[in-house]
C-alpha cells in the first residue's frame, strides 16, 4: 500500500519541482510601478506591435490586430479615436495611459 502511495504521488511531485524550475528560469521581473518595468512594458508593447503590423506601414489594422494582438483588438474601436480604421502605437499608449489614470482617480 505505501508504495502505491509513492507511485501516486510521483507525478505531483514531478509537477511541483518542474513548476519551481522554471519559475527559477524566468529573469526576475522588477514591480508593475518601477520605471524599469514600465521600460520593459513599453519595449514588450513595441515589439509585439511591430510583428503584428504585416504590412509595416505603423499602423495596425483590425484584421492585423485581431491575428497578432487579439486582447488589443478586443478595443480596438475605443483606441481608434481617429476612426481611421486603423491604429497606432501612439493611440496605443495614449489609451493606456488614460486607462491607468481613470483607474488611479476612481473611488476607492
Amino acid at each position: 500500500m505505501t508504495s502505491f502511495i509513492r507511485i501516486a504521488r510521483a507525478p505531483l511531485a514531478l509537477a511541483a519541482a518542474l513548476m519551481a524550475l522554471s519559475a527559477l528560469a524566468q529573469p526576475p521581473q522588477p514591480p508593475a510601478d518601477t520605471p524599469e518595468r514600465r521600460a520593459q512594458m513599453v519595449q514588450q508593447m513595441a515589439e509585439r506591435f511591430k510583428a503584428a503590423d504585416k504590412d509595416g506601414d505603423g499602423a495596425l489594422t483590425r484584421a492585423e490586430a485581431e491575428a497578432g494582438m487579439p486582447r488589443l483588438a478586443q478595443r480596438f474601436d475605443a483606441i481608434d479615436t481617429a476612426k481611421t480604421g486603423k491604429i497606432t502605437l501612439e493611440q496605443i499608449r495614449s489609451f493606456m495611459q488614460k486607462q491607468m489614470q481613470e483607474r488611479h482617480d476612481a473611488p476607492k
